[in-house]
């Protein structure tokens, strides 16, 4: 059985996140697996799964910052913002210029108002919506709060009547890449959607680190769990006595790292607990190592 840790996969082209979790736990002989953030199939790129204990991570790591490298093609829309939908309508993208490419990657940059995509997990009146979608059944999908820190243009290529827009995206958790490619050709009055996506960073992890199946199914390799927390948190080294008070779920001393979470160290460098900053003390939240 592999230890507690963290996996970095580069999913493939055409797998489910799911697929790739199945595949894993084969390999590191536990069921206790689970992703920090699903990618769709078509996406390829950086995914964190969690092993055994590295399992409590993946609520943390999910929140964290995520790069993506993507190519919209501009003149067609389809039903699920990619190229996995049906084309729903067809406009001609020759005359969009360099400059309008550029001006419409700015208006979508910052904090934005974001509407998921029809074909996308979020949850109505909880059934989600990608099943809704695929019954007939037509949701107002609200729009919800994102920061796309960066939404840099890299290549502006032209196909007959489809402009090819290769960007690079830096954004906060929960943004939809689909939904900028979608957002991006309705600005522009053509319609536009996702070609390719690859997923190059989630936190700290980059598709460098990143292992592909096959490599995992000849060699194994994890993240530890103790490096995985000093990767993505603020370190604390505690006392003995303050390790013990934090193994039992109690509260210790506030730090001067910030609110959380952080992660609590005892004094060999084994990992105890992630946790927050309350006024007055440390409260963990996910205890690795209980006593």
């Amino acid at each position: 059985m592999a230890t507690s840790g963290v996996v970095i996969v580069d999913k493939p082209a055409d797998w489910t996140s799911h697929d790739v979790v199945a595949r894993v736990r084969r390999l590191a002989g536990t069921r206790r697996v689970g992703h920090a953030g699903t990618l769709d199939p078509m996406a390829t790129g950086v995914l964190v799964l969690g092993i055994d204990k590295g399992t409590k991570l993946l609520g943390h790591l999910t929140l964290t910052e995520k790069v993506y490298a993507a190519t919209i093609r501009l003149g067609r829309s389809t039903s699920t913002d990619d190229a996995e939908g049906e084309v729903t309508a067809e406009a001609d993208a020759s005359g969009v210029a360099d400059d309008a490419v550029h001006t419409g990657v700015a208006a979508l940059t910052g904090p934005i108002e974001q509407i998921p995509p029809q074909v996308s997990a979020i949850k109505v009146n909880g059934q989600r919506a990608y099943k809704l979608a695929r019954s007939g059944t037509e949701v107002a999908l609200k729009a919800r709060p994102v920061t796309v820190s960066e939404f840099s243009v890299e290549e502006v290529r032209r196909t007959g009547g489809f402009v090819d827009v290769d960007a690079r995206v830096r954004c906060s958790s929960g943004t939809y890449i689909r939904s900028l490619a979608r957002d991006l050709g309705d600005s522009l009055g053509v319609g536009g959607h996702l070609t390719a996506l690859r997923r190059t960073r989630v936190g700290p992890y980059t598709a460098e680190q990143a292992h592909t199946l096959d490599a995992l199914a000849a060699e194994f390799t994890t993240v530890p769990l103790a490096q995985a927390v000093a990767a993505s948190f603020p370190v604390r080294v505690l006392s003995a006595e303050e390790a013990a008070r934090i193994s039992h779920g109690n509260r210790i001393a506030p730090g001067t790292l910030g609110p959380g979470p952080i992660g609590l160290f005892a004094p060999g460098g084994e990992v105890v607990a992630l946790a927050e900053e309350r006024p007055g003390h440390t409260k963990p939240i996910v205890v690795f190592e209980p006593a």
